[in-house]
């Protein structure tokens, strides 16, 4: 399965493009996204703990433009957008 994920705000310092897209063998939640997503950034950018901060305090939205609780199921391809705290949160 495939998520692509949409950045916005302050994300989109985490890729050249405007998003970024992860792979699952399994159905996941919102949380497990958040999770490998926490990761990336890690690998990515090690000494900046502000990008993990915006990740820990964004929410995120289904393809219904809809804010997802980090319960959300994801079991097929689908596209998500983080949406960074304004103003730090």
């Amino acid at each position: 399965m495939i998520i692509k994920l949409e950045l916005f705000g302050m994300s989109r310092e985490f890729s050249e493009d405007e998003f970024l897209h992860f792979e699952f063998d399994n159905e996941i939640t919102v949380k497990d996204l958040r999770n490998k997503l926490e990761q990336m950034i890690k690998n990515e950018f090690p000494k900046n703990t502000n990008y993990l901060e915006v990740v820990k305090k964004s929410a995120f939205s289904s393809e219904d433009n809809e804010i997802v609780e980090d319960s959300y199921k994801l079991n097929k391809d689908q596209k998500l957008a983080i949406i960074p705290p304004i103003g730090g949160g």
